[in-house]
């Protein structure tokens, strides 16, 4: 920490400098020079020389005065971290001035040196890896877990990052950070079957912050889920095909007591609300686990449109609403068309179940040239805002009496999410309760066809 110089005789009196204005020093330089002048005029008037004694009066007045003006210079040149010379008038002032402002500026700078010093302590005692590199990528300065998880060692300060963290994915995720804002998850190049979860943040031109930390159990847990999910769905399918098949066969004879058909009857609706849910968790596995599957058929959008239209006038039979299709959009999409129309197809029954008998549900595409718009309105129960957050978490609901009562799984705004994530798209949610819903998916430019520019560059 800075230790405090001594302070001069100059400095002590603090507050009359402080307080008094500069004519107060100047008056010292004058008393001094009228003093001078008046012995010189004395003495000259007794010589017989009255000019000349002037003359060496103010001669010595000027030396005095490039006496403080050597010691001032002196000083700053030399002894600028001592304290100051003790000087009067105006040169007293300027050297307290200068050396109040040194002795504040160096009480700022200790302090931001101790505050750089607590950071850095801090970020010494993170577990989570801490890397900075600077506008060429090269690494700056990182900590000691940076080392244990990424294997950074002294020997690559001021190397580039890149050469040290090869994975092709961590590569891309490093030119286009903006594309995965959560960051990226790769396999640890220092421990065998470990996980690390890395974020990089920009800061200043090109300087980048990267935090990193392991994930090994989070993924090993999220990986045990999976599997069992996909499992106990798999084996749930042939005993509830074998329920079915026997509940349709006793449903079906005519000469049921009345008293057992109704039994059977909901036999057979919870059979088939089990399969669906069976068919959503089997769905959702296939897609994540999907990941890395190239999305680049281009979909008529049109066509896609217009068939989702006339499904959802097929279920709506039971409900009765008003459709509309509305497409002001000449662009089609890259992607899948299963997944994406499975996505839309969950957007749309969601809105016709969820709307009171003899609403509108308006399906629209629209585009403004930056994004495209997959649009589903409906004038239905609306949502809380306090649930929107969580809308496509899995099993979810908003009110589970009303999911059970539509046959609801509580996947499908799960299935749509990850569908919609291996399109670098995502789904904005608008909605206020009895006054209906807004669902809108947003694709990026570079999910967007266009056809008609693409047939006018193909003439030309």
């Amino acid at each position: 920490m800075y230790e405090p110089y001594p302070t001069p005789d100059l400095a002590r009196d603090h507050k009359k400098f402080r307080y008094s204005s500069l004519w107060t020093f100047a008056k010292q330089d004058l008393r001094l020079l009228v003093f001078l002048l008046v012995i010189g005029g004395f003495i000259g008037l007794g010589v017989g020389y009255f000019w000349v004694g002037l003359c060496i009066a103010f001669s010595i007045f000027f030396a005095f005065q490039l006496r403080s003006l050597y010691l001032v210079n002196e000083w700053i040149s030399n002894r600028p971290y001592e304290a100051p010379p003790n000087l009067d008038g105006i040169w007293g002032a300027l050297l307290f001035n200068v050396y109040r402002a040194q002795r504040q500026e160096r009480v700022v700078q200790a302090e931001m040196v101790g505050l750089i010093d607590r950071a850095q302590s801090s970020l010494v005692a993170l577990a989570e890896a801490v890397v900075l590199t600077d506008e060429l990528h090269q690494i700056e300065w990182w900590n000691p877990a940076a080392e244990k998880l990424l294997g950074i060692q002294p020997l690559d300060r001021g190397r580039n990052l890149l050469t040290i963290i090869r994975q092709p994915s961590f590569i891309d995720y490093f030119n286009h950070i903006d594309k995965s804002p959560d960051g990226i998850k790769i396999k640890s190049s220092v421990f065998e079957e470990h996980y690390v979860q890395i974020k990089l943040t920009r800061f200043g031109s090109e300087s980048r912050l990267l935090l990193a930390y392991d994930v090994t159990r989070i993924h090993n847990l999220e990986q045990m889920r999976k599997d069992f999910v996909d499992n106990i769905s798999h084996e749930l399918r042939t005993p509830l095909t074998v329920l079915s098949g026997y509940i349709e066969t006793f449903t079906d004879q005519e000469d049921l007591n009345p008293r057992w058909k109704r039994a059977f009857d909901q036999m057979h609706s919870q059979t088939r609300r089990m399969n669906a849910l069976v068919n959503d968790l089997l769905l959702l596995s296939r897609l994540e686990g999907n990941k890395q599957i190239a999305k680049n058929q281009i979909i008529e959008m049109p066509s896609l449109m217009n068939q989702l239209f006339d499904d959802a006038q097929a279920y709506n039979v039971d409900y009765g609403h008003t459709l509309n299709l509305d497409i002001d959009s000449h662009c089609d999409l890259i992607g899948s068309d299963t997944e994406l129309a499975s996505a839309f197809s969950n957007l749309i029954t969601n809105a016709i179940k969820y709307t009171p008998k003899g609403g509108t549900v308006t399906i629209g595409w629209h585009d403004d040239g930056e994004h495209g718009y997959f649009t589903v309105q409906d004038t239905g129960i609306g949502i809380d805002p306090k649930h929107l957050p969580r809308l496509t978490e899995r099993f979810y609901r908003v009110d589970s009496a009303r999911s059970r009562q539509t046959g609801g799984t509580g996947l499908g705004l799960a299935i749509v999410k990850h569908v919609l994530m291996q399109h670098a798209a995502y789904l904005e949610v608008e909605s206020k309760e009895n006054q209906g819903s807004t669902f809108k998916v947003v694709f990026p430019k570079e999910r967007l066809y266009n056809p008609d520019e693409s047939l006018n560059s193909f003439e030309l």
